[in-house]
């Protein structure tokens, strides 16, 4: 049986959501680039590891933007299209912290931050190792994504 080509579009999507996940100490249970009937790939987020102290409606945001900004990196583009529903959760937990008018504005600077992350050498790296392996198997458990964090980020 001749196994389905893996998308490197959607590779670098959720590496990306997986990588500012673990660059941001967020447990991954699962990336996978295997589609199904909602979309067309996952990062499953694991219980625990997060501190108390952590501004929670950030790191998700970051997180959910890390997904369209490693694609965005990877093709020289954005597609809004492909990631409104990733786009639409940002949207959702900015209105809790902003006035309607503020909102947009705080998802730029959200971007920025997350762009800013993924130019690090060691950061994109790791968005690079994680892609190349979901191309390869479609789909890694969270401690393969964050051994090849750890392998791609440390000094």
């Amino acid at each position: 049986m001749e196994q389905q080509p893996h998308d490197p579009v959607t590779a670098y999507h959720e590496a990306g959501h997986a990588v500012i996940a673990l660059a941001l100490g967020r447990t991954i249970h699962k990336v996978s680039v295997l589609p199904n009937r909602e979309r067309l790939g996952e990062c499953r987020f694991g219980k625990g590891n997060v501190r108390a102290t952590d501004d929670w409606v950030e790191r998700e945001i970051l997180i959910a933007l890390g997904g369209p900004a490693a694609e965005a990196r990877h093709t020289g583009a954005y597609a809004p299209n492909e990631a409104k529903e990733d786009l639409r959760f940002v949207r959702r937990l900015a209105l809790e912290r902003k006035s309607d008018r503020a909102v947009e504005r705080y998802e730029q600077r959200m971007l920025g931050k997350v762009e800013y992350m993924l130019a690090d050498e060691g950061v994109w790296k790791a968005v690079e190792l994680i892609a190349a392996e979901l191309l390869k198997h479609g789909a890694i458990s969270g401690r393969a994504a964050r051994h090849l964090f750890e392998l791609a980020t440390k000094e």
